[in-house]
């Protein structure tokens, strides 16, 4: 089978390259089946399927000359990409999907394949689901972050010093003073930013059923920080669910207790990272044109305030 057939890139994921990053995205995309040919080709692998996309990536499941059912996942090469390869080397396989091989000049990884069809988001049971996701969190950040990996020091400084701009964006006096709260817990905790190894985006969508264990974290951004930072992608989960029966501040209360308990958090200092994601989120909406907060970051605040 030609490897034309094999890729077809997603019209989404064309348009996103291309907004996001112009000719040098085009480029990319277009010189995608030619290296996946080559790929295929270099490691062995059998095409085992349709090719699918994630948001910044393409994906296609392949068999190695063993049998061993694995994917492809492809991407521009950036410092997200490399950070991924980092962390998924040094976790090696504990807790999250398992880095099989990679290509340093591509960033393209060969990954173990995972059950694409079943996320955590498939587990009704709130409790349980959150406390699988807390386990796998748990042993991500359990692990001490290696050498040259983006620091959450860094990122913090950055946030403060674009506060008086976004500040200056927010219409609504309420949203101003929130953010200046924001502000104020993370300059607090800025001098203590953690060296653990993060995850970076690990809600019910990043965990998928498996084979070597039943569950496993998957697209990991990872960074060298508090673990508190971890928290709202968890906290953030299954969102519109949580409103939808409205009950938001017992599910976002329940959630951090187990998340703070599992991970051995001190809860003031959790929280406060919490309200600093809070801010790196606010941030990157003013930057894209909006002069309000998201009220879902607003009613997450609102529920730990004082928990």
């Amino acid at each position: 089978m030609s490897t034309s057939k094999l890729v077809e890139i997603p019209e989404p994921l064309a348009a996103s390259y291309a907004r996001a990053f112009g000719e040098e995205g085009q480029a990319w995309i277009a010189a995608l089946p030619a290296l996946v040919e080559e790929l295929l080709d270099r490691w062995e692998l059998t095409a085992d399927g349709a090719s699918a996309s994630g948001e910044a990536s393409l994906v296609l499941p392949v068999l190695r000359t063993d049998g061993t059912r694995a994917v492809l996942k492809l991407q521009l090469p950036r410092e997200e990409t490399s950070a991924a390869i980092t962390g998924l080397r040094t976790w090696n396989g504990h807790g999250v999907v398992r880095l099989l091989d990679h290509d340093p000049r591509s960033s393209t990884m060969l990954l173990e394949r995972l059950d694409a069809s079943r996320t955590l988001a498939s587990v009704e049971d709130d409790d349980a689901a959150m406390g699988v996701l807390a386990g796998l969190l748990a042993r991500l950040v359990s692990v001490p972050a290696p050498r040259g990996l983006r620091g959450l020091g860094d990122i913090a400084g950055a946030m403060l010093e674009e506060v008086p701009r976004a500040v200056a964006a927010l219409a609504d006096p309420a949203d101003r003073r929130l953010l200046n709260d924001w502000a104020s817990a993370v300059a607090e905790l800025a001098g203590e930013p953690g060296d653990r190894m993060l995850h970076w985006d690990l809600h019910y969508g990043n965990v998928l059923a498996a084979e070597r264990e039943p569950w496993l974290a998957i697209d990991p951004e990872p960074l060298a920080g508090d673990p508190g930072f971890d928290l709202w992608p968890a906290l953030d989960s299954r969102w519109d669910d949580i409103v939808a029966q409205r009950d938001v501040v017992r599910v976002v209360r329940r959630r951090f207790d187990l998340l703070t308990e599992v991970l051995g958090l001190d809860r003031a200092r959790a929280a406060g990272w919490t309200y600093g994601r809070l801010l790196q989120n606010a941030l990157w909406d003013i930057e894209d044109g909006s002069a309000a907060l998201d009220p879902a970051a607003v009613t997450l605040a609102q529920a730990l305030r004082g928990h």
